[in-house]
């Protein structure tokens, strides 16, 4: 049998539940890499000799590299195959990891966990492409799902396991065992996953068709307006994640463990309310759901601006609107980028890759802006959690509305 045989001998059997857990395992790389290191933010910054603002910029580097990554490594993917470009994502994010654990300036740190993002978001696209090649049908369906049950579960064990470490090891841990992990993946990489693009299905259209097919997805007012729906949503639910740190642990005097608690039960609810969301698919227009969301998340985010400027942020404000604005994503996220994929169902990848990079420059712009205020003031990260919330409604209601079919 020649090796193209193979391959798509492979490509029509079931995917095994081994490689199922080698592509999870890689997919996990963006809530640990992210949430087991927020807890360690205010030790950071000590350690390092930095202010909050600049132990921010290292959430920013993370989230552009990883923006970049995935709209870099789908179409080099593309063109040179799975296996190679998903084995190089995954070493760069090894040496990466090893970089954060040894740096020792906030400069270094900043371009260090560039590297980990883009080797991250990199390694995450391609190795979403090997599911896309091999599954069918419901088990594509079933393996999404899962994926997606990744990112849910992910910011919910992640600050917990970055507290203990801290307690154990300090901060510098986390990016140690963020190493290990790496070794995990590229060991079940080299293993588990095959070259599921044979040379026959690749194409050479790379930066080219995607850049034309981009166009034509962001010619439509309806995508945009969806889009940013969900970017704007990210504005605020990434001022939460850069600064709650400093707002619960440094202002309000929270242990790192008791804050990821916090940390953890908010991811909680989260999740209750995406999977709430699925559950009223089919029985609650979709652009209900995102409204009541939406409701919930400025709600909180005003509550959270008039507990910054006229009380000081006491410690019961700041959990709750920071519940309000986690709820609100959970109800907001999933249903915005659905809705914006229907609006281009011949451009689906492309569609989810812009999707991707949108969120992930929200996610990056976030953390500088809301820690202007330092641990003096929560005032800038409410400010933003207003503005992610209005804009999102705004976007919603507004550039998404739907269009009236003329009676002439």
């Amino acid at each position: 049998m020649t090796q193209s045989a193979a391959i798509r001998s492979t490509a029509s059997s079931p995917v095994s539940g081994v490689l199922i857990a080698a592509v999870v395992l890689i997919s996990a790389v963006g809530p640990l890499a992210t949430d087991m290191y927020v807890p360690s933010f205010p030790r950071v910054a000590h350690d390092l000799a930095a202010t909050a603002g600049e132990v921010s910029l290292t959430l920013t580097s993370f989230f552009l590299g990883m923006g970049l990554g995935q709209i870099i490594g789908g179409p080099v993917s593309d063109q040179l195959g799975r296996r190679r470009p998903l084995v190089g994502g995954i070493l760069l994010t090894l040496v990466a990891s090893v970089a954060c654990a040894l740096a020792p300036s906030i400069p270094l740190m900043v371009l260090a966990r560039l590297a980990q993002g883009f080797g991250g978001g990199w390694s995450v696209v391609v190795a979403r492409a090997v599911i896309v090649d091999l599954a069918q049908g419901p088990q594509l369906v079933q393996v999404m799902n899962l994926l997606m049950g990744v990112g849910g579960i992910g910011p919910i064990v992640a600050p917990l396991l970055g507290a203990v470490i801290q307690h154990v090891w300090m901060w510098r841990g986390a990016f140690w065992v963020l190493s290990l992990a790496a070794v995990f993946m590229l060991v079940g990489a080299l293993a588990v996953i095959p070259e599921s693009l044979p040379p026959e299905r690749r194409h050479s259209g790379g930066f080219t068709a995607f850049a034309t097919a981009a166009r034509v997805v962001l010619g439509q007012r309806a995508f945009i307006g969806y889009m940013l729906v969900n970017a704007s949503a990210f504005l605020g639910l990434f001022a939460y994640v850069s600064t709650s740190a400093f707002v619960l642990q440094v202002m309000n005097g929270l242990s790192p463990i008791t804050y990821s608690l916090v940390f953890a039960g908010n991811a909680t609810g989260m999740t209750i309310a995406t999977l709430t969301s699925a559950r009223l698919a089919s029985r609650v227009p979709t652009r209900r759901v995102i409204l009541g969301g939406q409701a919930l998340a400025l709600t909180g985010a005003l509550e959270m601006l008039i507990g910054a400027i006229f009380f000081d942020m006491p410690l019961a404000m700041a959990m709750v609107g920071f519940f309000c604005i986690m709820v609100g994503q959970g109800f907001t996220g999933a249903n915005g980028g659905a809705l914006a994929s229907q609006q281009v169902p011949q451009y689906a990848g492309t569609a989810s890759a812009v999707l991707g990079l949108a969120q992930s420059l929200a996610a990056a712009i976030a953390p500088p802006l809301a820690g202007l205020g330092g641990t003096t003031t929560a005032a800038p990260m409410a400010i933003l959690m207003v503005v992610g919330a209005a804009g999102s409604l705004f976007s919603l209601l507004v550039i998404a509305a739907p269009r009236r079919v003329s009676a002439g």
